[in-house]
């Protein structure tokens, strides 16, 4: 089955880092996601550019509207995501626990739905 794992953090945490420890960060991120790759957990794994490059995108009564940066205001920002295969829940919280930002912020694990497709 596969899990969504979205990293959230505070951006200042992140920038607050020195240079030794960002790169540190960035090593053991890579590092892990191809230990996952090997393990054959590893579907995607993706940073996010800053909030600050955000589009909101909104749809009401047909008429779209656009805001910068994320429609939320939190601490935390969602800044990657891992797309993982997993037995279950309770192995991808086990994967998900391992990511590096974990020790900075918050991973959520939400499985992907399946939407049954009809064919006409």
């Amino acid at each position: 089955m596969r899990y969504v794992c979205l990293v959230y953090f505070e951006e200042r945490a992140l920038r607050s880092l020195d240079t030794d420890a960002k790169h540190a960060l960035d090593r053991d991120s890579m590092a892990y996601d191809a230990e996952l790759q090997e393990r054959g957990h590893l579907v995607v794994a993706h940073a996010l550019q800053s909030v600050t490059a955000a589009m909101s995108i909104r749809v009401r009564d047909a008429r779209m509207s656009a805001t910068d940066g994320p429609f939320m205001e939190t601490k935390e920002a969602l800044g990657g995501f891992v797309l993982i295969d997993a037995r279950d829940l309770n192995e991808a919280v086990q994967i998900a626990s391992k990511i590096p930002l974990a020790k900075l912020g918050t991973v959520e694990v939400r499985p992907i739905m399946q939407i049954a497709t009809t064919s006409r």
